[in-house]
């Protein structure tokens, strides 16, 4: 009984706190992330060979690597296509372009994210979010990670230049150099560290958009005076990535600060420059403001012709969950449950958007509803223009 009492006093005393009292520590914990528990797993494995597999597999970060990998692949589904069942000579997205840009992106993350930590043990053993990563954890060496990093961003670029096109593959290569020479640095010098890791997160969008370029339109003419930036500029042309990008760069705002705003007492200890314990209501502010800004970028979508109208709706009421939990994050400076509301609003806003945006790509359901009505395709005297 005298601990149900206490309960009840602490939640009284939680609901009576002033709001414009100084943020406290908080203790909302958040799940281990996948390179803690494969290390665990790889610690805890009596093979050698499972050990090593585990250990190298948690220096990629799997679970921010098929982020970056689904965002591409998002990107590359979206890029306008002919309606399905529709002419078998109209322009379609290739499979074996889409598998090399999984591949090469795959491995590009892997490299980004494992320099990262090559980086950063001294500083990951000081946090509980990361204490458990394989270099902390002494599963390996810092010399086999950087031969790790090294072979799989060469692979992974190799791949994308052949098996895509250079413009993706030189995409690629700066998103390492991005994450893993700027960005992580960074973040012990100021708090733009966390535009910068935006940045990161939106090349991905871009990469895909890029790569179905290649697969739906015909090859850049090429002439003595043509270069390279020619053809990136023709790849990168229409807006459809752009906005794309755009998302995913608003998108990180309200999910990484109401991470950072968990444990931001270790970042402070640590020596990390971040918004949620350096100014705090600027994180919140941020959060709130980056939330806002999905709605005009969905619009966008549908004005540059990569969604139907319906996505408008749809896609307001996921923005509005999203919008809804960043604004009671800033208005309770994280507080309360605040952090882990939005945190979890965030982990399945992204998904969300970006799954109704394939649901409701422009014309993919066009040529059902012909084909289901006995409709028959009209012509156009200059075949499919996108």
């Amino acid at each position: 009984m005298a601990d149900g009492m206490a309960k009840e006093e602490t939640a009284q005393q939680l609901q009576e706190q002033p709001l414009n009292t100084p943020p406290q520590v908080t203790t909302t914990t958040i799940p281990p992330d996948a390179s803690a528990q494969l290390s665990d797993a790889a610690k805890a494995s009596t093979s050698a060979y499972r050990r090593s597999a585990l250990a190298y597999l948690s220096l990629t970060k799997p679970r921010l690597t098929a982020l970056i990998v689904l965002s591409a692949a998002t990107s590359y589904a979206l890029f306008p296509t002919p309606p399905l069942l529709t002419s078998p000579d109209a322009p379609s997205l290739s499979t074996l372009t889409l598998l090399y840009l999984t591949f090469g992106t795959t491995l590009c993350s892997a490299a980004a994210n494992t320099l990262n930590m090559v980086a950063e043990p001294k500083y990951d053993a000081q946090m509980s979010r990361t204490k458990n990563r394989p270099l902390v954890r002494k599963l390996l060496t810092g010399r086999q990670a950087v031969v790790f990093a090294v072979l799989c961003a060469g692979a992974g670029t190799v791949a994308l230049w052949f098996g895509v096109n250079p413009t993706v593959a030189g995409l690629g290569a700066a998103n390492i150099i991005l994450y893993a020479g700027i960005y992580t640095p960074l973040k012990r010098v100021s708090v733009v560290n966390t535009w910068v890791g935006a940045l990161v997160g939106a090349i991905p969008p871009l990469m895909g958009w890029a790569a179905a370029a290649t697969s739906t339109t015909p090859s850049l003419p090429t002439t003595p005076t043509t270069h390279w930036y020619d053809e990136s500029l023709h790849l990168l042309s229409l807006p459809g990535g752009w906005l794309l990008a755009a998302l995913l760069f608003a998108w990180q705002f309200p999910h990484f600060n109401a991470l950072s705003m968990t444990i931001a007492h270790e970042y402070k200890a640590a020596g990390y420059q971040m918004m949620s314990w350096k100014y705090p209501a600027l994180n919140g502010r941020v959060a709130l403001r980056y939330s806002i800004l999905c709605f005009p970028i969905c619009v966008g979508l549908w004005w540059a012709g990569v969604t139907d109208r319906g996505f408008l709706v749809t896609s307001s009421v996921v923005n509005a969950w999203l919008v809804r939990e960043a604004w009671r994050f800033w208005r309770l400076k994280g507080q309360r449950g605040a952090s882990r509301r939005l945190f979890w609003a965030s982990v399945w806003h992204l998904p969300g958007v970006l799954g109704l945006a394939c649901l409701h790509k422009k014309g993919l359901w066009e040529g059902v509803g012909r084909w289901l009505w006995g409709e028959e395709e009209e012509e156009e005297e200059d075949g499919y223009v996108y």
